[in-house]
């Protein structure tokens, strides 16, 4: 492939097009008609020497080649952007681009309400868009691939290669419904553990580090079932006699509204690590690190009981 039969606008409609899985979406975003943005994708396809994104029923789906290309792409199109976007003294309220966060579907309703009134109150122009896990192998190859600006983890790993900076820890409380035996007077462990649970785990784990506490204190518990997500389990309690343990947060916005009621577990668990996640490439972009702040802000706004 020669180098001088692509430019930069070529390789900002690849990134757009592999983002978005879809031609139309993709030219929307860009701001380009949808048969402009099929003329590129030809000639990207004849530059490479590979169909690039081939027709499913999701979509367009892309090949392996082009699986491999897009975190190199997308670091080239971000790179350029910091060299060529706003200068840092530029106000916020004058940037045209969106973000991309990352993050399990229960921190967005934690957080992503005050996130997203902070970034329109100070830069309407700035879109935002919230994925959830599944998008990726992982929160750290979702930013090491360009798939994600930011992720928005739990007890995450540090990786050398990355950024990481905590953002909150944010302690776990029992939770059952109203008129539940639990629901009043001192909960044990053992009285903790006599009733069914629903353990959180998104790799559908049923045994949890609550088990090993428990253990420890010489009681087990029975796990009816394990879900992806702490709403889920939020409103598998408030249907049934099934005990949950969920951030405190969480627990603070969907109580009321659930008719469930709260508790401290009676074991020695360790809170939850919120982490925000980015790659090194955005350090220098000043509209990356406005989002990093404005993601900071949110999650100290969070509502808790």
């Amino acid at each position: 492939m020669k180098v001088t039969s692509l430019d930069l606008n070529l390789l900002v409609i690849l990134d757009a097009v592999l983002e978005e899985g879809s031609v139309t979406a993709a030219a929307r975003r860009l701001d380009l008609s949808a048969p402009a943005v099929s003329r590129a994708l030809g000639r990207l396809r004849t530059a490479f020497g590979d169909p690039l994104l081939v027709r499913s029923s999701r979509g367009l789906k892309p090949t392996a080649h082009a699986l491999a290309l897009r975190p190199r792409v997308r670091a080239l199109v971000e790179d350029a952007r910091n060299l060529l976007g706003p200068a840092e003294e530029d106000a916020p309220a004058a940037w045209c681009r969106s973000f991309t966060v990352l993050a399990p579907e229960d921190l967005i309703g934690c957080f992503g309400t005050d996130l997203l009134a902070l970034v329109r109150a100070e830069a309407p122009g700035v879109q935002l868009r919230f994925l959830g896990e599944g998008r990726a192998a992982d929160e750290g190859a979702a930013v090491r691939e360009g798939i994600a600006d930011v992720a928005i983890a739990v007890n995450a790993s540090k990786e050398a290669d990355l950024r990481s900076e905590g953002l909150v820890r944010e302690p776990l409380l029992g939770v059952v419904r109203a008129g539940h035996p639990l629901s009043s007077g001192e909960v044990t462990a053992a009285r903790f553990a006599a009733w069914e649970h629903v353990v959180v785990s998104r790799h559908g784990r049923l045994r949890t580090a609550v088990d090993r506490l428990l253990e420890a204190e010489g009681v087990r518990r029975t796990v009816a079932a394990s879900v992806p997500g702490f709403t889920t389990a939020l409103r598998l309690v408030a249907a049934g006699d099934l005990v949950g343990i969920v951030p405190a947060a969480l627990a603070g916005r969907l109580a009321d509204p659930l008719e469930l009621v709260t508790f401290p577990v009676p074991l020695d668990a360790k809170p939850l690590r919120v982490s925000m996640l980015w790659h090194p490439r955005h350090d220098d972009d000043p509209a990356h690190r406005w989002l990093r702040a404005r993601v900071r802000e949110a999650a100290g706004r969070r509502t808790a009981p």
